[in-house]
Parts: C-alpha cells; sequence; structure tokens
C-alpha cells in the first residue's frame, strides 16, 4: 500500500491518541449498530466489530456497556451515516465518512472547510471510481493458534486479498462484500479480532510538493476535529517531507 497506508497509520495514531474524541466516535458507532441489529455481540456482527475496536482502543468496559444500554433509550439521538466528498487544492480527492444527527450542519461545516483551504465540495458519486473500499482486520500473533502459513491460507476462503505481516501483528485485507465472512472465518480459527473496520485505498495517489501539500493538511485536520466525521481518506501520496511536517504537530 506504501506511503498512503504509512500515512492513514500515522494519522490514526494520531486521531486514536485524542481519547474523547475517539470515545465519542465509538459512542456514535455503538448506537447507529445498536439500532441496526441489536443489543447483543452474539448475534449483531457489527456490534461486536465496535465493541473489539473499543477495547482497542482502551475504552473502559463499563463506558461501552451504558452506550449499549443507551443505544435501546428511545431518547437517544439517531445517527445517520452519509458521505460528502470534494476536492482538496492541487486536485486531491478526499472522500469523508460522517455519522450525524443534522446532515446540514454537518454538510455546511465540511462545505467551509473546503473553501478555508481552497478546496471545493463535490457531488455525492463523484470520487467512487478513484478509491477501492477494503475490509482491514488487524491480529495480535500472540493470538493465533496455528501456523502463521496455515493461517493464511485458511483466510482465503474468507476472501483473503492481502497479508501484511509485522513485528507483532498481522495484518489482513479484503473486499468490503468479504467483511463479514472475513470476520466470521478468523473467529471460527479462534482468533481474537484486535480491530476491523472499512477503509478506502485509493486506486492511484497523486504526487505534489510539500507546500502546496500545506492545505490539504490543514483540511484533513480540520475535517478529523469535527465530531461528525468518522473517517477520511484521500490520494495524496505521501513523502518523507510529509510525514515529518504531520509528525511535527
Amino acid at each position: 500500500m506504501g506511503r498512503a497506508f504509512e500515512f492513514r497509520k500515522a494519522r490514526k495514531l494520531k486521531r486514536w491518541s485524542k481519547m474523547s474524541k475517539t470515545f465519542t466516535r465509538i459512542g456514535k458507532d455503538i448506537v447507529i449498530a445498536v439500532k441496526e441489529g441489536g443489543g447483543d455481540p452474539d448475534t449483531n456482527s457489527r456490534l461486536r466489530q465496535v465493541m473489539q475496536n473499543a477495547k482497542n482502543a482502551n475504552m473502559p468496559k463499563e463506558n461501552v456497556l451504558r452506550a449499549i444500554k443507551k443505544a435501546n433509550s428511545k431518547d437517544v439521538a439517531n445517527y445517520n451515516e452519509i458521505s460528502l466528498e470534494g476536492y482538496a487544492s492541487n486536485g486531491i480527492a478526499v472522500f469523508i465518512e460522517c455519522a450525524t444527527n443534522n446532515n446540514n450542519r454537518t454538510v455546511a461545516d465540511v462545505r467551509s472547510y473546503f473553501s478555508k483551504t481552497n478546496g471545493e465540495l463535490g457531488k455525492n458519486g463523484s470520487l467512487e471510481f478513484i478509491f477501492d473500499r477494503k475490509g482491514v482486520f488487524t491480529v495480535l500473533k500472540e493470538n493465533i493458534k496455528i501456523n502463521l502459513e496455515d493461517f493464511e491460507m485458511e483466510l482465503i476462503d474468507g476472501g483473503l486479498e492481502e497479508f501484511y505481516e509485522e513485528e507483532d501483528i498481522v495484518t489482513i485485507i479484503c473486499d468490503y462484500l468479504d467483511f463479514n465472512n472475513m470476520q466470521h472465518k478468523i473467529e471460527s480459527l479462534n482468533t481474537c479480532v484486535e480491530k476491523s473496520e472499512l477503509q478506502r485505498f485509493p486506486k492511484s495517489t497523486k504526487k505534489i510538493s510539500a507546500n502546496d501539500a500545506k492545505d490539504v493538511l490543514k483540511l484533513l485536520d480540520l475535517l478529523e476535529d469535527n465530531d461528525d466525521v468518522q473517517n477520511v481518506f484521500h490520494n495524496m501520496e505521501m513523502t518523507e517531507e510529509m510525514l515529518n511536517l504531520i509528525n511535527s504537530k
């Protein structure tokens, strides 16, 4: 996945380090999951996924249980999942996934961010051809019960497309349509998923200078600081200089 993948990882680490915002986003995910499939993680795979991610983010168990109970209340806000698409400065494509209880507010906020950073919010569907949607699973090596090669071979039945080994983790990538199949396949191998999510990977990246990237990076910061924004994806090719700019913030 190259530098684009490294960039997403770097930004995810910075984002997940902001614990209060992280918990707010997970809380929304819990509400959406419970409203969609009920409050039992044994029968609601989406809720099970969110609970895994909550654990990975060190969200206290009592907070998770409280959020599930609250999600069953008639008084809790309903969140709509919407996507917004646009071009940042220098033609960088940006895809935003949101969960909001006020579509007009969210769209207005996101449009203002694009305007402030010399970009333009576009029509929905205008960037679908630029990104591939994939399921991404993270598993600790210590939790895998069988030989790694055998584990990888078993996952082919679940729709495995890519398999990355790092020092202590394995990253598993599949098509988004195979997301539930892959989750069930991993669980059938008595392996605990550390984290799972749907991501959008650019089919190709666009290279610009670090100086030209400043407005793009500012836009990404504005988006990720907005509580209605759940995920942000783009097709800007990352350089060492850009990564250093991000890490210095």
